[in-house]
């Protein structure tokens, strides 16, 4: 969701393709049985909160992110929101790792709904999302999480970067400029509804208690977590590093490379970006 227009993606028809997903997660499944046993671990210090339907052309994906994970050097939870799909969808390899808590809702709710569905069983101090199709670069929760600590900040997040199908990767620099950032500063970066956001959503990393006073992610479609930044960012002080760490997945079957996808965009930068705007008049005293 970097750019101003939707992106568009280059439609695949090939009949291998959902067949060479399914091969390419069982490749990952099958690496992942190798690695060390799980045991119960103690209380995590980040949450990672995602929101899934569990499609079949995504699994694979979603066990890369299970990896990324596991590669991490903090300890972690990691919320699985099932959106609307029964729980034997979820992989073995997931089910059995004590640090996945999967949250099974009855109906599809959408990914912000699934989202603030999540948010309820986190125990962690501090959470950030990542999407069931998106990868986490070693240490991107631990530069995050120790830089915050290290300086007393509500939040941190940093550049997000596209991982292409060649695994190429091509690094996005928001207009949000590197450093410290007061309660609200963050809203100022971003010119105009339909300016490019201010900052990648999927990078911020906030303690948990702020992410609940500040209402979760908007009772949107989509574009719900554009007013999650704000809201965020506008609550407390924080900082963007110059370092990626979020890799942000581009491929067909992407929600913003869909032909629909650009109907409601405006709108939903629009309600996002007045969010900001008023919680900018609530701090000055001037909104009545």
């Amino acid at each position: 969701m970097h750019a101003t227009a939707a992106p568009t993606g280059l439609r695949s028809t090939q009949s291998g393709v959902a067949e060479a997903q399914l091969s390419n997660a069982t490749r990952t499944t099958e690496s992942l049985k190798g690695r060390s046993p799980v045991h119960s671990a103690p209380h995590a210090e980040v949450a990672v909160v995602t929101p899934t339907r569990l499609h079949p052309d995504r699994i694979a994906y979603l066990l890369e992110l299970y990896a990324s994970l596991r590669d991490q050097d903090v300890s972690w939870e990691w919320i699985l929101a099932l959106d609307g799909v029964p729980k034997e969808g979820v992989p073995e390899v997931l089910r059995t790792d004590a640090r996945v808590k999967v949250v099974a809702l009855p109906r599809p709710v959408g990914a912000g709904a699934a989202r603030n569905f999540a948010v309820n069983e986190v125990t962690a101090d501090w959470l950030t999302t990542s999407d069931d199709d998106d990868v986490l670069p070693a240490k991107s929760l631990s530069m995050r999480l120790r830089y915050a600590q290290k300086h007393e900040l509500g939040w941190c997040a940093g550049w997000s970067a596209d991982l292409h199908p060649d695994r190429s990767i091509t690094t996005w620099r928001c207009s949000t400029p590197p450093g410290f950032h007061a309660p609200g500063d963050v809203w100022h970066h971003w010119a105009t509804p339909d300016s490019t956001i201010p900052i990648g959503p999927t990078t911020l990393l906030a303690r948990t208690e702020i992410v609940r006073a500040s209402g979760g992610y908007a009772a949107l479609p989509q574009g719900e977590d554009y007013a999650y930044l704000v809201g965020v960012t506008g609550a407390a002080r924080g900082a963007l590093l110059p370092t990626v760490v979020y890799h942000y997945r581009k491929h067909a079957e992407q929600m913003t490379a869909q032909p629909e996808y650009p109907a409601m965009e405006l709108q939903a930068r629009r309600f996002a970006w007045n969010h900001g705007k008023h919680l900018e008049s609530l701090r000055k005293g001037t909104c009545w």
